[in-house]
């Protein structure tokens, strides 16, 4: 695929057409690694890598707190 470099303020921009989106399986304002090699750009998506022992350290111990929820009106289709 052939694209255009255009101005964009002060920088240069290539818009990536919403099947290269896709393709990487990333959104607008998604993070995106480039690398330049020889004369060769690469875009690759940048995906976070987490670890279950640093998710649960973030964690809060024990349930969820919730205050007066037996006090609550029915918001749905709850059943009493």
């Amino acid at each position: 695929m052939k694209l255009n470099i255009q101005k964009w303020g002060n920088s240069a921009a290539i818009r990536l057409p919403e099947s290269i989106l896709e393709q990487l399986d990333v959104k607008i304002g998604d993070s995106i690694e480039v690398n330049v090699q020889a004369n060769i750009v690469t875009i690759r998506a940048s995906k976070p890598k987490y670890k279950l022992a640093d998710l649960l350290a973030q964690s809060h111990e024990g349930p969820p707190v919730v205050d007066c929820w037996e006090n609550m009106l029915p918001v749905g289709k709850e059943i009493y």
